[in-house]
């Protein structure tokens, strides 16, 4: 029978690469060439360590970041930004999470978008992420279709392990 699976994952490396065109955009900014700022990737927890002066050098970090993400072809959804928590001396911090996997609310919203489409497939929840078998291809991509255009999702959400 065919099937697919739906799943949230965000590709490190593109991380990487968004926040290393970050620091080059940094380095050129008048406004924080005396700035001690600092964006750090920790790839085995899935954060990112933003460190600078004050609250407005923040704001500005968050929006350069969001940018180069979105460049990069990463959700805004995929990131959730933290509070700004006081640092050594003046400065400040925020980490920020990247969301990898479906939580299980997520999960169950997904498989009740999916009955609610009264299409002839199955959803089952599997660990973090969600398989759909259908007996025709067209159902699996009705709901393909459905779920990319759902309003309803907090996270973002990727198609793979189609088998036919």
């Amino acid at each position: 029978m065919p099937s697919f699976d739906v799943v949230n994952e965000v590709n490190l490396q593109e991380v990487d690469n968004a926040i290393n065109n970050t620091k080059k955009e940094l380095a050129n900014r008048y406004d924080f060439r005396t700035s001690k700022t600092t964006i750090e990737l920790d790839k085995k927890d899935g954060k990112i360590n933003l460190h600078t002066e004050d609250e407005m050098k923040v704001r500005a970090l968050q929006e350069m970041l969001a940018v180069n993400l979105s460049k990069r072809k990463i959700d805004p959804r995929a990131v959730e930004f933290g509070k700004v928590e006081p640092g050594q001396g003046q400065s400040v911090k925020v980490e920020i999470k990247i969301k990898q996997g479906l939580d299980k609310d997520a999960a169950r919203e997904i498989v009740k978008l999916i009955k609610d489409t009264k299409l002839k497939v199955q959803a089952a929840i599997q660990d973090e992420q969600v398989r759909v078998t259908a007996k025709k291809i067209d159902d699996l991509q009705a709901v393909i279709k459905m779920l990319r255009e759902s309003t309803a999702l907090k996270v973002p959400l990727q198609f793979v392990n189609m088998k036919s």
